[in-house]
């Protein structure tokens, strides 16, 4: 299963000249911890998180006003084409240890967002599903098998 096949395809974005207070509005309007900063193109070059601003920020004093996503943003962003592996995507964000990663296309457009969430609920399901098998097998007969 490629990682397009599970990532969060709906994702909010910000520019790198965009004042630090508007990206973080955007997260609260959204609900999100996170927001992609893209190029003119639609191309990932950062990504602004809630922990982001309380590090580099509040913490520092600086004026959310003022201060630009470009200059506080996480970067590089780690990303993966959207036809890539489940399983090489983990081995990725394990070896850059991220906890999310961007997913772009084959020409490097933002396409969605792979968090570990997703990863943990993919694999529920999966644990759920053997686990309904195996107590089905449980319910058959003896000598069937």
């Amino acid at each position: 299963m490629s990682v397009g096949r599970i990532c969060t395809r709906v994702t909010h974005t910000a520019t790198t000249d965009e004042p630090v207070r508007q990206g973080a509005k955007r997260m609260a309007e959204h609900g999100v911890g996170t927001v992609v900063v893209v190029d003119g193109a639609r191309r990932p070059i950062g990504m602004l998180t809630d922990r982001d601003i309380a590090v580099r920020v509040v913490a520092p004093g600086l004026d959310p006003n003022q201060a630009t996503i470009g200059e506080v943003m996480s970067k590089p962003v780690h990303s993966v084409v959207e036809e890539t592996s489940i399983e090489s995507a983990i081995r990725g964000m394990a070896g850059a240890t991220v906890r999310r990663a961007v997913v772009t296309d084959a020409k490097g457009k933002l396409v969605g967002i792979l968090a570990l969430d997703d990863l943990l609920d993919l694999l529920a399901e999966e644990v759920e599903a053997v686990g309904a098998l195996v107590r089905s097998q449980d319910r058959r007969p003896a000598g069937r098998g």
